[in-house]
Protein backbone atom coordinates (compact mmCIF):
# COMPACT_ATOMS: atom_id res chain seq x y z
CA UNK A 1 0.00 0.00 0.00
CA UNK A 2 1.26 3.46 -0.86
CA UNK A 3 2.12 5.65 2.12
CA UNK A 4 -0.60 7.97 3.37
CA UNK A 5 -0.37 11.54 2.13
CA UNK A 6 -0.90 14.59 4.32
CA UNK A 7 -3.85 16.67 3.20
CA UNK A 8 -3.35 20.29 2.21
CA UNK A 9 -5.60 21.54 5.01
CA UNK A 10 -3.54 19.55 7.50
CA UNK A 11 -0.29 20.97 6.11
CA UNK A 12 -1.59 24.52 6.61
CA UNK A 13 -3.18 23.63 9.95
CA UNK A 14 -6.66 24.91 9.04
CA UNK A 15 -10.16 23.38 8.84
CA UNK A 16 -11.92 22.70 5.53
CA UNK A 17 -14.24 25.63 6.25
CA UNK A 18 -11.33 28.11 6.33
CA UNK A 19 -11.83 31.39 4.46
CA UNK A 20 -9.43 32.76 1.86
CA UNK A 21 -8.09 35.14 4.51
CA UNK A 22 -7.55 32.22 6.95
CA UNK A 23 -5.56 30.39 4.25
CA UNK A 24 -3.38 33.43 3.61
CA UNK A 25 -2.68 33.97 7.34
CA UNK A 26 -1.92 30.28 7.93
CA UNK A 27 0.51 30.22 4.98
CA UNK A 28 2.40 33.29 6.20
CA UNK A 29 2.60 31.92 9.74
CA UNK A 30 3.94 28.53 8.66
CA UNK A 31 6.20 30.00 6.00
CA UNK A 32 8.06 31.84 8.76
CA UNK A 33 8.28 28.61 10.74
CA UNK A 34 9.45 26.33 7.90
CA UNK A 35 11.61 28.67 5.81
CA UNK A 36 14.86 26.74 5.11
CA UNK A 37 17.03 29.85 5.51
CA UNK A 38 16.12 29.94 9.21
CA UNK A 39 17.56 26.46 9.85
CA UNK A 40 20.88 24.67 9.51
CA UNK A 41 22.22 21.15 9.11
CA UNK A 42 19.80 18.23 8.91
CA UNK A 43 16.98 20.47 10.07
CA UNK A 44 17.41 22.61 6.96
CA UNK A 45 16.83 19.59 4.69
CA UNK A 46 13.71 18.68 6.62
CA UNK A 47 12.41 22.26 6.41
CA UNK A 48 13.05 22.38 2.64
CA UNK A 49 10.70 19.42 2.24
CA UNK A 50 8.06 20.97 4.50
CA UNK A 51 8.36 24.34 2.78
CA UNK A 52 7.81 22.69 -0.59
CA UNK A 53 4.70 20.93 0.75
CA UNK A 54 3.49 24.22 2.21
CA UNK A 55 3.86 26.08 -1.09
CA UNK A 56 2.05 23.29 -2.93
CA UNK A 57 -0.83 23.36 -0.44
CA UNK A 58 -1.09 27.16 -0.62
CA UNK A 59 -0.99 27.19 -4.41
CA UNK A 60 -3.99 24.85 -4.60
CA UNK A 61 -6.12 26.13 -1.71
CA UNK A 62 -5.63 29.82 -2.53
CA UNK A 63 -7.04 29.22 -6.04
CA UNK A 64 -10.86 28.89 -5.78
CA UNK A 65 -11.14 26.64 -8.85
CA UNK A 66 -8.30 24.33 -7.79
CA UNK A 67 -9.60 24.24 -4.22
CA UNK A 68 -13.06 23.19 -5.41
CA UNK A 69 -11.54 20.29 -7.37
CA UNK A 70 -9.28 19.35 -4.45
CA UNK A 71 -12.27 19.31 -2.07
CA UNK A 72 -14.07 16.98 -4.47
CA UNK A 73 -11.26 14.62 -5.45
CA UNK A 74 -8.53 15.06 -2.82
CA UNK A 75 -4.81 14.72 -3.60
CA UNK A 76 -5.55 13.35 -7.07
CA UNK A 77 -7.60 16.31 -8.30
CA UNK A 78 -5.34 16.85 -11.32
CA UNK A 79 -5.81 13.25 -12.49
CA UNK A 80 -9.54 13.67 -11.93
CA UNK A 81 -9.55 16.75 -14.15
CA UNK A 82 -7.72 14.84 -16.90
CA UNK A 83 -10.18 11.97 -16.50
CA UNK A 84 -13.18 14.29 -16.85
CA UNK A 85 -11.75 15.87 -20.01
CA UNK A 86 -11.09 12.45 -21.53
CA UNK A 87 -14.58 11.23 -20.62
CA UNK A 88 -16.20 14.32 -22.16
CA UNK A 89 -14.15 13.95 -25.34
CA UNK A 90 -15.15 10.29 -25.56
CA UNK A 91 -18.82 11.22 -25.51
CA UNK A 92 -21.82 9.55 -23.92
CA UNK A 93 -21.18 6.14 -25.50
CA UNK A 94 -17.95 5.60 -23.62
CA UNK A 95 -18.32 3.07 -20.87
CA UNK A 96 -17.24 -0.38 -19.91
CA UNK A 97 -15.12 -1.59 -22.81
CA UNK A 98 -16.57 1.08 -25.14
CA UNK A 99 -14.71 3.40 -27.50
CA UNK A 100 -15.57 6.78 -28.95
CA UNK A 101 -13.86 9.91 -30.24
CA UNK A 102 -10.65 7.97 -30.92
CA UNK A 103 -10.27 7.03 -27.22
CA UNK A 104 -10.53 3.44 -26.15
CA UNK A 105 -10.62 2.58 -22.48
CA UNK A 106 -12.65 1.71 -19.42
CA UNK A 107 -13.40 5.03 -17.68
CA UNK A 108 -14.85 3.44 -14.58
CA UNK A 109 -11.72 1.35 -14.04
CA UNK A 110 -9.47 4.34 -14.72
CA UNK A 111 -11.31 6.44 -12.16
CA UNK A 112 -11.33 3.66 -9.58
CA UNK A 113 -7.61 3.15 -10.00
CA UNK A 114 -6.96 6.83 -9.27
CA UNK A 115 -9.49 7.43 -6.52
CA UNK A 116 -9.84 4.52 -4.21
CA UNK A 117 -11.04 1.46 -6.09
CA UNK A 118 -9.07 -1.33 -7.76
CA UNK A 119 -7.62 -1.76 -11.21
CA UNK A 120 -9.32 -3.95 -13.78
CA UNK A 121 -7.37 -6.95 -12.54
CA UNK A 122 -8.34 -6.20 -8.93
CA UNK A 123 -4.77 -6.43 -7.64
CA UNK A 124 -3.72 -2.80 -7.22
CA UNK A 125 -5.16 -0.91 -4.26
CA UNK A 126 -5.94 2.82 -4.51
CA UNK A 127 -4.15 5.68 -2.81
CA UNK A 128 -4.33 5.87 0.98
CA UNK A 129 -5.57 9.32 1.94
CA UNK A 130 -5.81 10.65 5.50
CA UNK A 131 -9.10 12.15 6.60
CA UNK A 132 -9.34 15.92 6.98
CA UNK A 133 -9.56 17.59 10.40
CA UNK A 134 -12.86 19.08 11.55
CA UNK A 135 -13.40 22.10 13.77
CA UNK A 136 -16.44 23.31 15.68
CA UNK A 137 -17.25 25.73 18.50
CA UNK A 138 -18.35 24.80 22.01
CA UNK A 139 -19.53 27.16 24.77
CA UNK A 140 -18.87 26.35 28.43
CA UNK A 141 -19.74 27.88 31.77
CA UNK A 142 -17.02 28.55 34.34
CA UNK A 143 -18.41 25.69 36.43
CA UNK A 144 -17.91 23.35 33.44
CA UNK A 145 -14.23 24.32 33.46
CA UNK A 146 -13.88 23.41 37.15
CA UNK A 147 -14.27 19.66 36.76
CA UNK A 148 -14.51 19.11 33.01
CA UNK A 149 -17.66 18.21 31.12
CA UNK A 150 -18.98 15.69 28.59
CA UNK A 151 -20.76 17.22 25.60
CA UNK A 152 -22.69 15.84 22.65
CA UNK A 153 -21.37 17.36 19.43
CA UNK A 154 -23.29 17.34 16.14
CA UNK A 155 -21.03 17.03 13.10
CA UNK A 156 -21.59 17.04 9.34
CA UNK A 157 -18.99 15.06 7.46
CA UNK A 158 -18.36 13.72 3.98
CA UNK A 159 -18.67 9.94 3.71
CA UNK A 160 -18.37 7.56 0.78
CA UNK A 161 -21.47 7.55 -1.40
CA UNK A 162 -23.47 4.38 -0.78
CA UNK A 163 -24.67 4.24 -4.40
CA UNK A 164 -21.23 4.16 -6.01
CA UNK A 165 -19.13 3.02 -3.05
CA UNK A 166 -17.07 6.19 -3.25
CA UNK A 167 -15.84 5.57 -6.81
CA UNK A 168 -18.05 8.38 -8.22
CA UNK A 169 -18.82 6.13 -11.21
CA UNK A 170 -21.75 3.79 -11.85
CA UNK A 171 -21.64 1.72 -15.05
CA UNK A 172 -19.04 3.97 -16.60
CA UNK A 173 -20.94 7.17 -15.88
CA UNK A 174 -20.80 9.74 -13.06
CA UNK A 175 -22.95 8.67 -10.15
CA UNK A 176 -26.27 10.56 -10.19
CA UNK A 177 -26.73 10.19 -6.42
CA UNK A 178 -23.57 12.08 -5.39
CA UNK A 179 -23.17 14.02 -8.64
CA UNK A 180 -19.85 12.36 -9.38
CA UNK A 181 -18.27 13.54 -6.13
CA UNK A 182 -17.97 10.07 -4.61
CA UNK A 183 -19.06 11.42 -1.23
CA UNK A 184 -22.24 12.50 0.52
CA UNK A 185 -22.91 14.71 3.52
CA UNK A 186 -23.88 12.75 6.61
CA UNK A 187 -24.70 13.97 10.11
CA UNK A 188 -23.46 12.22 13.23
CA UNK A 189 -23.47 12.92 16.94
CA UNK A 190 -20.54 12.04 19.20
CA UNK A 191 -19.81 12.44 22.89
CA UNK A 192 -16.54 14.16 23.79
CA UNK A 193 -14.89 14.82 27.13
CA UNK A 194 -13.59 18.36 27.61
CA UNK A 195 -10.92 18.41 30.33
CA UNK A 196 -10.98 20.59 33.44
CA UNK A 197 -9.04 23.86 33.37
CA UNK A 198 -9.48 24.59 29.66
CA UNK A 199 -8.91 28.25 28.77
CA UNK A 200 -11.11 30.62 26.77
CA UNK A 201 -10.51 30.76 22.99
CA UNK A 202 -8.22 27.74 22.95
CA UNK A 203 -8.60 24.54 20.93
CA UNK A 204 -9.10 21.08 22.38
CA UNK A 205 -7.97 18.23 20.12
CA UNK A 206 -10.07 15.05 19.98
CA UNK A 207 -7.90 12.50 18.18
CA UNK A 208 -9.44 10.43 15.41
CA UNK A 209 -12.87 12.07 15.44
CA UNK A 210 -12.46 14.03 12.21
CA UNK A 211 -13.18 12.93 8.64
CA UNK A 212 -12.57 9.20 8.03
CA UNK A 213 -9.57 8.23 5.90
CA UNK A 214 -9.76 6.54 2.51
CA UNK A 215 -8.16 3.18 1.64
CA UNK A 216 -6.55 2.73 5.03
CA UNK A 217 -5.71 6.38 5.58
CA UNK A 218 -6.01 7.44 9.22
CA UNK A 219 -8.99 9.57 10.28
CA UNK A 220 -8.52 13.26 10.91
CA UNK A 221 -8.90 14.95 14.29
CA UNK A 222 -11.72 17.04 15.71
CA UNK A 223 -10.78 20.42 17.16
CA UNK A 224 -13.12 22.12 19.63
CA UNK A 225 -12.69 25.88 19.84
CA UNK A 226 -13.67 26.72 23.41
CA UNK A 227 -15.67 29.79 24.38
CA UNK A 228 -16.32 30.45 28.06
CA UNK A 229 -19.38 32.51 29.01
CA UNK A 230 -18.40 35.93 30.33
CA UNK A 231 -21.88 37.17 31.24
CA UNK A 232 -22.57 34.79 34.11
CA UNK A 233 -22.09 35.20 37.84
CA UNK A 234 -18.47 33.95 37.73
CA UNK A 235 -15.89 35.54 35.41
CA UNK A 236 -12.76 33.63 34.44
CA UNK A 237 -9.34 35.29 34.35
CA UNK A 238 -6.89 32.53 33.54
CA UNK A 239 -7.13 30.04 36.39
CA UNK A 240 -8.58 32.69 38.72
CA UNK A 241 -12.27 33.49 39.06
CA UNK A 242 -13.94 36.75 40.08
CA UNK A 243 -17.43 37.33 41.46
CA UNK A 244 -19.09 40.56 42.65
CA UNK A 245 -20.17 40.47 46.32
CA UNK A 246 -22.78 43.07 47.41
CA UNK A 247 -22.41 44.46 50.95
CA UNK A 248 -24.37 47.06 52.95
CA UNK A 249 -22.65 50.35 53.84
CA UNK A 250 -22.56 49.44 57.55
CA UNK A 251 -21.03 46.04 56.74
CA UNK A 252 -18.27 47.78 54.79
CA UNK A 253 -17.78 50.37 57.53
CA UNK A 254 -17.95 48.14 60.61
CA UNK A 255 -16.90 44.80 59.18
CA UNK A 256 -19.10 41.70 59.08
CA UNK A 257 -19.26 37.96 58.46
CA UNK A 258 -21.29 37.14 55.34
CA UNK A 259 -21.95 34.14 53.08
CA UNK A 260 -20.24 34.30 49.67
CA UNK A 261 -20.73 32.08 46.58
CA UNK A 262 -17.97 29.82 45.21
CA UNK A 263 -17.85 27.36 42.31
CA UNK A 264 -18.89 24.64 44.75
CA UNK A 265 -20.65 25.51 48.03
CA UNK A 266 -21.13 28.98 49.62
CA UNK A 267 -18.60 29.83 52.34
CA UNK A 268 -18.52 32.33 55.21
CA UNK A 269 -16.07 35.22 54.76
CA UNK A 270 -15.07 38.20 56.89
CA UNK A 271 -15.51 41.71 55.52
CA UNK A 272 -12.74 43.86 57.09
CA UNK A 273 -13.86 47.11 58.79
CA UNK A 274 -13.44 50.15 56.56
CA UNK A 275 -13.66 48.16 53.32
CA UNK A 276 -13.96 50.27 50.17
CA UNK A 277 -16.04 49.69 47.06
CA UNK A 278 -14.27 47.56 44.40
CA UNK A 279 -11.75 46.21 46.92
CA UNK A 280 -11.13 42.47 46.63
CA UNK A 281 -11.05 39.55 49.04
CA UNK A 282 -8.99 36.52 47.99
CA UNK A 283 -10.12 32.95 48.63
CA UNK A 284 -7.00 30.88 47.96
CA UNK A 285 -7.47 27.64 45.99
CA UNK A 286 -11.13 28.30 45.19
CA UNK A 287 -10.50 29.01 41.50
CA UNK A 288 -9.94 26.72 38.51
CA UNK A 289 -7.38 23.95 37.91
CA UNK A 290 -4.12 24.96 36.23
CA UNK A 291 -2.01 23.08 33.68
CA UNK A 292 0.44 22.18 36.46
CA UNK A 293 -2.24 20.60 38.65
CA UNK A 294 -2.55 23.54 41.05
CA UNK A 295 -5.72 25.50 41.75
CA UNK A 296 -6.37 29.17 41.02
CA UNK A 297 -7.98 31.63 43.43
CA UNK A 298 -11.45 33.14 43.78
CA UNK A 299 -11.64 36.94 44.19
CA UNK A 300 -14.66 38.62 45.75
CA UNK A 301 -15.04 42.16 44.42
CA UNK A 302 -16.98 44.26 46.95
CA UNK A 303 -19.92 46.32 45.77
CA UNK A 304 -21.50 48.65 48.31
CA UNK A 305 -25.25 48.77 47.79
CA UNK A 306 -27.84 51.13 49.28
CA UNK A 307 -31.27 50.12 50.61
CA UNK A 308 -34.00 50.90 48.09
CA UNK A 309 -36.39 51.92 50.91
CA UNK A 310 -35.76 53.15 54.45
CA UNK A 311 -37.79 52.49 57.56
CA UNK A 312 -38.36 55.40 59.97
CA UNK A 313 -35.73 53.97 62.28
CA UNK A 314 -33.17 53.62 59.47
CA UNK A 315 -33.90 57.14 58.26
CA UNK A 316 -33.38 58.52 61.77
CA UNK A 317 -30.05 56.74 62.05
CA UNK A 318 -28.89 58.11 58.69
CA UNK A 319 -29.96 61.62 59.72
CA UNK A 320 -28.04 61.24 62.96
CA UNK A 321 -24.98 60.09 61.00
CA UNK A 322 -25.36 63.07 58.67
CA UNK A 323 -25.13 65.51 61.59
CA UNK A 324 -21.71 64.15 62.58
CA UNK A 325 -18.82 66.15 61.13
CA UNK A 326 -16.90 64.27 58.37
CA UNK A 327 -14.28 65.23 55.85
CA UNK A 328 -15.68 66.08 52.45
CA UNK A 329 -15.32 63.00 50.17
CA UNK A 330 -15.44 65.34 47.13
CA UNK A 331 -12.63 67.65 48.26
CA UNK A 332 -9.91 66.07 46.08
CA UNK A 333 -12.26 65.95 43.11
CA UNK A 334 -13.01 69.69 43.40
CA UNK A 335 -9.33 70.58 43.72
CA UNK A 336 -8.50 68.51 40.64
CA UNK A 337 -11.29 70.15 38.64
CA UNK A 338 -10.02 73.64 39.49
CA UNK A 339 -6.48 72.62 38.54
CA UNK A 340 -7.62 71.31 35.15
CA UNK A 341 -9.70 74.38 34.38
CA UNK A 342 -6.90 76.86 35.04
Amino acid sequence: MAPAQRGYYDILGIPRSASADDIKKAFRRRAREFHPDLHTGGKKTEMEKKFKELNEAHEVLSDPDKRKKYDQYGQNWEQAEAYEKARQQAGPQAGRGGAAGGFSGDFGDIFETFFGGRSRGGASPGFAVDGEDLETDVTLTVRDVLSGVTRRIDLTERVACKACGGSAIVRGRPCVVCGGAGTQAEKRTIEVRIPAGVQHDTRVRITGKGQPGVNGGKPGDLYLRVHIESSGLFRQKGSDVQVTLPVWPWEAALGAEVMAPTLTEPVKVKIPPGSKADSKLRLKGKGLPTATGDQGDLFLKLKIVMPTTLSNEERALYEQLGRVRHSDPRAELLVASRRNSS
